[in-house]
């Protein structure tokens, strides 16, 4: 009996090493990756505006003008830090706890009052809020205008630039990569989708009165060359519908973004107008409402969306 005592203690001994020894080991990892991070400081950036921002240190504080920035920053980890966001930030959940600092035309004095490290500005706006970047400058606060993207490149140099800034640029390396091995996931299975299954596809994405839809250059067009699928809209950007067209072309699928942010049903709205009874998507009730955010934010639930138009458009092939 003593020596099973015995035994047992020696056993509850080396457990209890064993534990301290991997403690210690994550601890010093923490370390050694935060000492790596600091080393990185001062870092010089080239933002959107072509300026050359200097951070002397990895920021403890960040405030993001722009829901697809603060989507980047959670993702690179760094949800602790960030302080302020925009009127619009609604994801992760936790983006909705933080403090609110405006949206097209944000509180100065509040983010200044935060006192970040870094603002994450956005070229989508910047030009709008000229006076209100310098402010925050002058309060010797470093603002950082970010990318705005139109397409996955794009996407990945956005992330590679809060990574930078924010001393996360290998996380920033492993998020891109992520996407990228997603994507060609994706590219693989459509590629067995062959010519004479490929669908037409038809985007609203705002409904009446002023209908407009997305072409050639934007991230739908990228996604739906991605899945393999026809796009029935051949101009460029962002195009106010012309509804004779739509109905001429006879597209198999319509996709609709806007479900979240409207009253009523953009599938009754397309189903109920005159003349649209005879498009194919519309006879053979083909006709899905996906997530806006999902394929309009330029960040990582880009890929998210990219799954959810595929679902849409090729059901059998990608459920």
């Amino acid at each position: 009996m003593k020596k099973f005592y015995s035994l047992f203690l020696a056993m509850l001994l080396v457990v209890g090493v064993l534990a301290g020894c991997g403690e210690t080991k994550t601890e010093s990892n923490n370390k050694e990756q935060s000492t790596q991070q600091e080393a990185a400081f001062p870092v010089t950036i080239k933002d959107a505006l072509d300026q050359d921002v200097v951070i002397e240190k990895k920021p403890e504080k960040i405030v993001s003008l722009m829901p697809s920035n603060t989507e980047i920053v959670f993702a690179l980890g760094l949800g602790e830090e960030l302080v302020g966001v925009s009127d619009y930030d609604n994801y992760p959940k936790e983006a909705a706890e933080k403090e609110k600092v405006g949206g097209m035309e944000f509180n100065v004095e509040k983010i200044i009052a935060l006192n970040p490290d870094v603002v994450l500005a956005h070229a989508s706006s910047a030009h709008n809020s000229t006076e209100g970047l310098q402010q925050i400058r002058d309060a010797g606060i470093e603002v950082v205008v970010v990318n705005d993207a139109a397409s996955f490149e794009d996407v990945y140099k956005s992330m590679e630039m809060i990574g930078q800034a924010t001393g996360t640029e290998t996380e920033a390396d492993k998020l891109v990569a992520d996407m990228k091995e997603k994507l060609a996931a994706i590219k693989d299975k459509a590629a067995a989708i062959s010519d004479s299954d490929q669908k037409s596809v038809y985007i609203e994405v705002s409904g009446e009165p002023s209908i407009f839809t997305t072409g050639k250059n934007t991230f739908m067009q990228e996604m739906l060359d991605t899945i393999n699928a026809k796009n029935i809209i051949s101009e460029e950007g962002w195009v106010q519908v012309d509804q004779e067209a739509v109905i001429a072309a006879n597209p198999d699928v319509i996709i609709t973004t806007y479900g979240a942010y409207s009253e009523t049903s953009p599938i009754d709205q397309i189903s109920s107008r005159k003349g649209w009874e005879e498009i194919k998507a519309v006879k053979e009730k083909h006709i899905v409402d996906v997530d806006s955010d999902m394929v309009t934010r330029s960040g990582p639930r880009l890929v998210e969306g990219v799954e959810a138009v595929a679902e849409a458009v090729y059901p059998d092939v990608f459920k």
